[in-house]
């Protein structure tokens, strides 16, 4: 430490016991009764006013007490930077703030994808159940073949692109994955759906159930939940 330094540290130490006498002579004005002659001139003339302690300074004094009144939080200094509790509480908002926000993303983009997922189930059971609905009621032979009745030429991933149905025909249709209707070819990125149908005599009002019935196609998706499309079929 050179010897400026050790000045300023003196210097410091001479202002911080000058303002404890000034404190406690304040506090107990009997002490300063009491005190020597030099130490009375030596506060001549000072005040204290909202705990700082302006006097009036020697020429070499005048030069360090800004620096002491800075250092020792005196009137006219400034708070510069945060303290440690300011800034963890600081961090603790940012932490709870961002976790809210990025727990909110995360649900909408949840969301978002089982809508995707949940329209893409319903575009394929819509489908598979117009195809069916298309089909004949009756065949050419005045066959129905429906439940409980075995089908005689029951639809299969193999004949159902080649060959000709009736709605019946369609009773217990299963595909692990989607295909298409036309040419029998696996459709991409729909491997992972599973989809069935099932075909049910059902009266339909003053329809008989040997003339009405009732199609449902499920459809489920990759996460296991089934949705379910139904629709009336009548010989009519």
């Amino acid at each position: 430490m050179n010897t400026a330094e050790q000045n300023y540290r003196l210097l410091q130490e001479i202002e911080a016991n000058r303002m404890f006498l000034l404190m406690a002579c304040q506090q107990n004005p009997k002490l300063l009764e009491r005190a020597d002659e030099r130490v009375k001139q030596m506060f001549e003339g000072t005040v204290l006013q909202d705990h700082s302690i302006p006097h009036t300074f020697s020429r070499a004094e005048a030069e360090i007490s800004p620096l002491l009144l800075k250092d020792q939080g005196g009137k006219g200094s400034k708070q510069r930077g945060i303290s440690l509790i300011e800034l963890i509480i600081f961090m603790v908002i940012i932490s709870i703030a961002v976790a809210g926000v990025l727990l909110v993303m995360n649900k909408v983009t949840g969301q978002s994808s089982d809508a995707l997922i949940r329209k893409q189930a319903l575009a394929i059971a819509e489908s598979v159940l117009e195809e069916v609905e298309l089909q004949d009621f009756i065949s050419a032979l005045g066959v129905t073949a429906c439940p409980p009745n075995p089908t005689p030429n029951p639809v299969t991933q193999a004949n159902r692109a080649t060959g000709y149905h009736i709605v019946c025909d369609y009773n217990g249709f299963a595909t692990a994955g989607i295909f298409s209707a036309s040419t029998g070819a696996a459709i991409a990125n729909l491997g992972i759906y599973t989809l069935g149908v099932a075909i049910t005599p059902s009266a339909l009002g003053a329809i008989p159930a040997a003339s009405s019935v009732l199609i449902t196609v499920t459809v489920i998706d990759p996460q296991g939940t089934p949705l379910q499309l139904s629709a009336y079929r009548t010989a009519y």
